[in-house]
């Protein structure tokens, strides 16, 4: 089991502590929800499970060692996920503090996932995230490559919980197979990055805590998909209010 302190007062390679999180910046028209203003929650914050869920695709025939492997991750890092899912980066490459706001595609439909991410430590052969409340994990997720039998592995572990009630009964019923699904493919795409498009990604799920946390059930307050879909429903109301906007100052 891994298990990420970070010390009280920054060391190399980790981001320095913050309360709550500053609005990132996002590109023109790209909603930016669900960061600004909330705090970093880790695993004793959640409320579902707790779970271990490693990828891993080694790179058989690839040249490059693991700190190449993962300083281009963090250079082109948005490019290697699925189609229709965003990560707007703050920082050319995934540094220690960097705060990005994503918006997800978890199932079909106009409604997207918009929560962010913030590094909380990088060095040469790794990088991990942390995510604010409302997001559905609680816990870290860290990005890794090393050698394994004298060739380069890269690596996915996502050490969380849910949450909060709703993530953990969405996850449970559907969203835990999409979250396989979209690291897996994660790892081919940069597997085929690096000339290697038929490696086959390897996962492994451990289960390290059966029980669920009910003293953290008001989490459901900050849901993340719950306000994304109130904004998307609230977009003919933002249309009107432009449009008026607009009158008056042509007026």
């Amino acid at each position: 089991m891994t298990t990420l302190t970070a010390p009280h007062a920054p060391a190399p390679g980790w981001a320095p502590p913050v309360a709550r999180l500053q609005t990132p910046s996002a590109p023109r028209g790209a909603p930016n929800l669900n960061v600004g203003g909330r705090r970093l929650i880790g695993t004793t914050q959640g409320f579902g499970q707790l779970w271990q869920r490693t990828y891993q695709v080694r790179l058989t025939g690839a040249q490059q060692s693991p700190a190449e492997v993962v300083h281009e991750w963090k250079q082109q890092f948005s490019t290697f996920w699925p189609a229709g899912n965003h990560f707007y980066g703050t920082f050319d490459a995934r540094e220690p503090g960097e705060v990005a706001l994503i918006n997800l595609a978890p199932m079909p439909g106009p409604v997207h996932l918009t929560t962010g991410v913030m590094v909380i430590y990088a060095d040469d052969t790794s990088f991990t995230f942390m995510a604010p409340e409302g997001h559905m994990y609680a816990g870290w997720i860290t990005f890794s490559a090393f050698e394994v039998d004298g060739v380069t592995a890269a690596q996915v572990q996502v050490l969380v919980r849910t949450s909060d009630p709703a993530w953990e009964l969405v996850m449970r019923l559907f969203a835990f197979k999409a979250e396989d699904r979209f690291w897996r493919r994660t790892l081919a795409n940069l597997a085929k990055y690096f000339g290697v498009p038929e490696a086959a990604v390897e996962q492994r799920l451990e289960l390290l805590d059966t029980h669920v946390q009910w003293s953290r059930a008001w989490n459901t307050r900050q849901n993340a998909a719950m306000w994304s879909g109130l904004y998307a429903a609230l977009a003919p109301v933002r249309w009107a209010v432009r449009a008026v906007e607009g009158h008056h100052q042509s007026a």
